[in-house]
Protein backbone atom coordinates (compact mmCIF):
# COMPACT_ATOMS: atom_id res chain seq x y z
CA UNK A 1 0.00 0.00 0.00
CA UNK A 2 1.37 3.41 -1.20
CA UNK A 3 0.17 7.03 -0.69
CA UNK A 4 -0.40 9.09 -3.81
CA UNK A 5 -0.10 12.57 -3.03
CA UNK A 6 -2.12 14.07 -5.85
CA UNK A 7 -5.42 14.49 -6.55
CA UNK A 8 -5.52 13.17 -10.05
CA UNK A 9 -7.88 11.05 -10.73
CA UNK A 10 -5.89 9.81 -14.02
CA UNK A 11 -2.83 9.27 -11.78
CA UNK A 12 -5.08 6.69 -9.63
CA UNK A 13 -6.34 4.89 -12.54
CA UNK A 14 -2.93 4.25 -13.58
CA UNK A 15 -1.90 2.98 -10.05
CA UNK A 16 -4.81 0.65 -10.11
CA UNK A 17 -4.33 -0.81 -13.79
CA UNK A 18 -0.59 -1.06 -12.66
CA UNK A 19 -2.31 -3.17 -9.31
CA UNK A 20 -0.59 -1.15 -6.87
CA UNK A 21 -2.69 -0.78 -3.84
CA UNK A 22 -2.61 3.03 -2.83
CA UNK A 23 -4.68 5.60 -0.69
CA UNK A 24 -5.06 9.19 -2.15
CA UNK A 25 -4.94 12.33 -0.30
CA UNK A 26 -2.19 15.29 -0.21
CA UNK A 27 -1.46 18.78 0.53
CA UNK A 28 -1.50 21.45 -2.21
CA UNK A 29 1.72 22.89 -3.37
CA UNK A 30 1.95 26.37 -5.45
CA UNK A 31 3.51 25.71 -8.38
CA UNK A 32 2.80 29.41 -9.55
CA UNK A 33 5.87 31.12 -8.58
CA UNK A 34 8.57 28.45 -10.36
CA UNK A 35 10.54 30.14 -12.49
CA UNK A 36 12.58 27.45 -14.79
CA UNK A 37 13.90 27.70 -18.16
CA UNK A 38 13.61 23.97 -19.24
CA UNK A 39 10.19 21.70 -18.59
CA UNK A 40 12.42 19.30 -17.39
CA UNK A 41 13.87 21.88 -14.09
CA UNK A 42 10.28 23.02 -13.81
CA UNK A 43 8.92 19.47 -13.58
CA UNK A 44 11.30 18.76 -11.20
CA UNK A 45 11.13 21.86 -8.77
CA UNK A 46 7.59 20.97 -8.52
CA UNK A 47 7.87 17.32 -8.01
CA UNK A 48 10.19 18.27 -5.40
CA UNK A 49 7.94 21.00 -3.83
CA UNK A 50 5.12 18.83 -3.91
CA UNK A 51 6.97 15.99 -1.98
CA UNK A 52 8.25 18.67 0.90
CA UNK A 53 4.87 19.57 1.42
CA UNK A 54 3.36 16.19 1.66
CA UNK A 55 6.42 14.48 3.45
CA UNK A 56 5.75 16.73 6.01
CA UNK A 57 2.20 16.41 6.41
CA UNK A 58 2.22 12.55 5.82
CA UNK A 59 5.99 11.31 6.55
CA UNK A 60 6.58 7.64 5.05
CA UNK A 61 6.50 5.79 7.96
CA UNK A 62 2.81 4.36 7.72
CA UNK A 63 2.67 3.95 3.62
CA UNK A 64 5.49 5.08 1.09
CA UNK A 65 4.82 8.52 -0.55
CA UNK A 66 4.51 9.27 -3.92
CA UNK A 67 4.05 12.34 -5.34
CA UNK A 68 4.17 13.63 -9.38
CA UNK A 69 4.01 16.33 -11.61
CA UNK A 70 3.28 16.52 -15.29
CA UNK A 71 4.53 19.73 -17.50
CA UNK A 72 3.93 19.95 -21.84
CA UNK A 73 6.72 21.48 -23.90
CA UNK A 74 5.63 22.21 -27.69
CA UNK A 75 7.94 24.71 -29.78
CA UNK A 76 10.38 25.81 -27.15
CA UNK A 77 7.34 27.04 -24.80
CA UNK A 78 6.50 25.20 -21.01
CA UNK A 79 3.21 25.04 -21.19
CA UNK A 80 1.68 24.65 -18.02
CA UNK A 81 -2.48 24.39 -16.97
CA UNK A 82 -4.50 26.36 -18.74
CA UNK A 83 -6.32 29.49 -16.40
CA UNK A 84 -9.38 29.91 -18.93
CA UNK A 85 -10.84 28.74 -22.42
CA UNK A 86 -8.77 30.89 -24.46
CA UNK A 87 -5.49 30.43 -22.46
CA UNK A 88 -6.15 26.18 -23.24
CA UNK A 89 -6.80 27.02 -26.95
CA UNK A 90 -3.64 28.86 -27.37
CA UNK A 91 -1.86 26.12 -25.53
CA UNK A 92 -3.21 23.55 -27.71
CA UNK A 93 -2.74 25.54 -31.07
CA UNK A 94 0.90 25.37 -29.82
CA UNK A 95 0.85 21.55 -29.96
CA UNK A 96 -0.88 21.38 -33.22
CA UNK A 97 0.43 19.69 -36.23
CA UNK A 98 3.76 20.11 -33.93
CA UNK A 99 6.32 17.41 -31.77
CA UNK A 100 4.93 17.94 -28.26
CA UNK A 101 6.95 16.64 -25.13
CA UNK A 102 5.51 15.58 -22.26
CA UNK A 103 7.84 15.34 -19.25
CA UNK A 104 6.64 13.73 -15.48
CA UNK A 105 8.88 13.81 -12.70
CA UNK A 106 7.85 11.71 -9.73
CA UNK A 107 9.14 10.76 -6.32
CA UNK A 108 8.69 7.39 -4.23
CA UNK A 109 10.03 7.50 -0.92
CA UNK A 110 9.77 4.25 1.18
CA UNK A 111 11.43 3.44 4.40
CA UNK A 112 13.83 0.96 2.07
CA UNK A 113 14.57 3.37 -0.98
CA UNK A 114 13.66 6.66 -2.54
CA UNK A 115 13.40 6.70 -6.16
CA UNK A 116 13.27 10.07 -8.40
CA UNK A 117 12.46 9.54 -11.76
CA UNK A 118 12.16 12.34 -14.90
CA UNK A 119 10.75 10.39 -17.72
CA UNK A 120 9.83 12.03 -21.40
CA UNK A 121 7.54 10.99 -23.97
CA UNK A 122 7.55 12.58 -27.07
CA UNK A 123 4.18 13.12 -29.41
CA UNK A 124 4.15 14.51 -32.95
CA UNK A 125 0.58 15.86 -33.69
CA UNK A 126 -1.44 16.14 -37.10
CA UNK A 127 -3.00 19.40 -37.07
CA UNK A 128 -6.14 19.42 -34.73
CA UNK A 129 -9.47 19.96 -36.26
CA UNK A 130 -10.87 23.45 -35.41
CA UNK A 131 -14.57 21.81 -34.84
CA UNK A 132 -13.63 19.04 -32.63
CA UNK A 133 -10.81 21.65 -30.72
CA UNK A 134 -13.78 23.91 -30.32
CA UNK A 135 -15.73 20.93 -28.45
CA UNK A 136 -12.89 19.61 -26.28
CA UNK A 137 -12.26 23.16 -25.00
CA UNK A 138 -16.22 23.74 -24.15
CA UNK A 139 -16.23 20.15 -22.26
CA UNK A 140 -14.22 21.80 -19.75
CA UNK A 141 -12.06 18.31 -20.19
CA UNK A 142 -9.07 20.66 -20.49
CA UNK A 143 -8.90 21.95 -16.93
CA UNK A 144 -6.11 20.85 -14.59
CA UNK A 145 -4.30 19.08 -17.46
CA UNK A 146 -0.89 19.99 -18.23
CA UNK A 147 -1.07 21.79 -21.47
CA UNK A 148 -4.15 21.17 -21.95
CA UNK A 149 -3.49 17.82 -23.32
CA UNK A 150 -5.16 15.05 -23.08
CA UNK A 151 -3.71 11.83 -25.32
CA UNK A 152 -6.10 9.16 -24.02
CA UNK A 153 -8.94 11.62 -24.98
CA UNK A 154 -8.84 14.86 -27.56
CA UNK A 155 -5.23 14.61 -28.40
CA UNK A 156 -5.35 11.08 -29.82
CA UNK A 157 -7.08 10.87 -33.05
CA UNK A 158 -3.76 13.39 -34.04
CA UNK A 159 -1.23 11.27 -32.96
CA UNK A 160 1.28 10.16 -36.04
CA UNK A 161 3.91 8.94 -33.61
CA UNK A 162 5.00 8.06 -30.04
CA UNK A 163 7.94 8.06 -28.46
CA UNK A 164 8.60 6.60 -24.76
CA UNK A 165 5.19 5.61 -22.49
CA UNK A 166 1.89 6.37 -22.71
CA UNK A 167 1.77 6.49 -18.90
CA UNK A 168 4.48 9.45 -18.37
CA UNK A 169 2.05 11.31 -20.61
CA UNK A 170 -0.65 10.59 -18.44
CA UNK A 171 0.89 12.00 -15.43
CA UNK A 172 3.08 8.90 -14.03
CA UNK A 173 5.33 6.61 -15.46
CA UNK A 174 4.05 3.11 -14.04
CA UNK A 175 6.62 1.19 -16.07
CA UNK A 176 9.49 2.73 -13.98
CA UNK A 177 7.57 2.43 -10.67
CA UNK A 178 6.82 -0.88 -10.59
CA UNK A 179 10.22 -2.13 -11.54
CA UNK A 180 11.48 -0.75 -8.30
CA UNK A 181 9.11 -1.53 -6.36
Amino acid sequence: MIRLASGSETRAMLLRTAGIEFIQEAVDFDEDAIIASSAKNFVYQATLGKYNANLKEFGFEDYPLLVADTVVTAQGQILRKARCIDDARNILMTQSGNVTSIVTCMIYHSKEKKIIDISQTDYIFDEFNLDALENYLQSGEYRGKAGACMVEGFCKAYIKEVRGFESTAMGLNTEVLTAFI
